[in-house]
């Protein structure tokens, strides 16, 4: 059996990892048929050549010449063809496994390593490669066992049999062996400064949480995110509003909902602010940007600097014509949450139409299915605009994948990952293709586990970029940043080979300082008297408010 090759292939559709991620505890107990979704993942991948992506990664791979050898014989039952049914499920489940790891529970006393065992294990791959490491474990370990230090749920075997576990495993291994390793020596904040002003190259990938702060919600913060208040509202595929194939069976679910996400043009955030400031110094590389709000522009930043990887609501274009228009001519129709039709298909119909016929009287015909009275449903009618955003489904632009591998790649020497969850295949998976000696950042309000990074910034997007340039040396100009901001910076330990983790929090000035204190005591005191209310320790508290 050959494995696919890895790092794992990049759809060149914008994918959701819900989409392509369920937890595989799930798959093992219902045999969910991924691979069957009917989802055009694309055959094409980031191809960039293993010297050049990984040069100082050598010592790592020089054991392992193809990912492929290391399971060749082991099964021979499996169609792992790009695209075949069984390359899918292997690697939606390591997909999965890497997420949101197996857990052991009450039910799998047997199926238990200690982190230690673990952490050998792992050690072991690295010191000798997958292709001399899987013939040697499996000599010695139950492959159910090895897979939990891989992730793996050992109920996978039962459901989908011995030779498709090993498929499974040997793929979840190659994965692992060929992840993006945290680099030991950048751990602090004052690190990340230091890297800011030696690099030169510094691609910055973004997302949603660089622009909340404008009231821009973000998609999967809990209770907060766009996707959260669907959920709300009843909607619970809120990523099936953005799917393609669902906006042209009835756009008007998008045309409903997609009020709550449109920007506004006035005005970019201090995380903007930062990144035309890399672009000033003449540092900014490439603005890998997710974000929809096309704010980036407004911010300064040069169109030869930006990838917008889902595209933006900067133009809109029809589904059938393909006439394209300024985006902002469809807001007034997402407000007030009617479909946008094509202005130039309906001039075009209207001059096409034929002059209407005299209907004949009708004799007695009653039947309702008669081809006369259903030649309405075969009117000609307007194609329905939407914004060039991409949905999932539909196709990313070449530009990124060009972008990607045969300039930045080879050249960028710094990584900045900005508000985003890395959830939305391909971008997610930029940071293993990247050269491993690149420098790793990531900053947002949560951490993440699936990426190791080597250093985690958590707080705002703005807070922390301006604590950033202000250790860098560097002034951070915005009419968002107070007078007298000031931020403050806690180690939050290290998550092991995951990266340092420091929380920065914003404090704004002495004035607020004191106003948030009286705050607080006021808070205090209205709790305190709730409690003697509740103990009936108040006069009026029995029924005699005038008391």
């Amino acid at each position: 059996m050959a494995t696919p090759p890895l790092p794992p292939l990049s759809p060149t559709v914008a994918t959701p990892l819900a989409h392509r991620k369920r937890r595989h505890s799930e798959m093992a107990r219902e045999g969910v048929a991924l691979a069957g979704k009917d989802r055009d993942l694309g055959k094409e991948q980031i191809s960039i050549n293993a010297e050049e992506a990984n040069g100082s990664d050598e010592e790592q791979n020089e054991d392992c010449e193809e990912p492929g050898d290391a399971v060749e014989g082991i099964a021979s039952d499996s169609n792992l063809s790009d695209g075949g049914e069984d390359y899918e499920l292997i690697r939606d489940v390591v997909d999965s496994a890497e997420l949101d790891p197996w857990q052991r529970d009450d039910l799998d006393e047997d199926m238990e390593l200690d982190p230690e065992e673990i952490s050998k294990i792992r050690a072991r791959l690295f010191e000798i490669g997958p292709d001399r490491f899987v013939p040697e474990m499996l000599s010695k370990m139950n492959p159910l066992l090895l897979g939990t230090a891989f992730g793996l749920n050992p109920q996978l075997e039962a459901r989908f049999g011995d030779s498709m576990f090993l498929g499974f495993l040997v793929s979840a291994i190659v994965r692992f062996y060929h992840k993006r390793q945290k680099l030991p020596q950048y751990n602090t904040i004052d690190d990340v400064a230091r890297l800011l002003q030696q690099s030169k190259n510094v691609m910055v990938i973004t997302g949603a949480g660089i622009s909340t702060s404008l009231g821009i919600p973000d998609f999967r913060s809990k209770n907060t995110g766009f996707y959260s208040k669907l959920i709300d509202a009843g909607i619970y595929e809120p990523e099936e509003v953005f799917d393609i194939e669902r906006f042209d069976e009835d756009p008007s679910i998008f045309y409903r909902l997609a009020h709550g996400i449109l920007p506004d043009e006035t005005r970019h955030s201090p995380t903007h602010a930062f990144i035309r400031l890399l672009q000033d110094k003449g540092k900014l590389q490439t603005n890998y940007t997710q974000n929809i709000d096309n704010l980036e522009e407004r911010a300064g930043i040069e169109p030869a600097r930006l990838i917008q990887c889902h595209g933006s609501f900067a133009t809109a274009s029809c589904r059938k014509c393909k006439h394209q228009v300024k985006g902002t001519e469809i807001f007034p129709y997402i407000r007030a949450q009617q479909v946008a039709t094509c202005k130039q298909c309906s001039a075009a119909l209207a001059a096409a139409a034929p002059p209407p016929k005299k209907k004949k009287k009708a004799k007695h015909n009653f039947d309702t299915d008669s081809d006369e009275n259903s030649d309405d449903d075969n009117i000609p009618t307007a194609g329905v605009m939407k914004p060039d955003i991409t949905f999932f489904g539909e196709q990313l632009p070449n530009t990124f994948f060009d972008r990607l591998a045969e300039t930045d790649a080879k050249s960028v020497d710094l990584v900045l990952v900005i508000g985003t969850s890395l959830k939305v295949a391909p971008v997610s998976e930029i940071p293993n293709y990247l050269p491993h000696h690149v420098p790793h950042v990531y900053i947002s309000r949560e951490p993440i586990e699936h990426v190791n990074f080597d250093v985690q910034l958590l707080g705002q997007c703005d807070e922390v970029v301006w604590e950033l340039c202000r250790r860098a040396g560097w002034e951070l100009r915005h009419e968002m940043i107070p007078e007298g901001f000031e931020a403050v910076v806690e180690e939050a330990g290290m998550e092991k080979g995951r990266g340092c983790r420091w929380v920065v929090g914003g404090v704004k000035g002495e004035a607020a300082v004191e106003e948030a204190e009286k705050l607080e005591e006021k808070a205090e005191k209205i709790e305190e008297e709730a409690g003697k209310i509740v103990m009936g320790e108040v006069p009026w508290a029995n029924g005699d408010p005038t008391a």
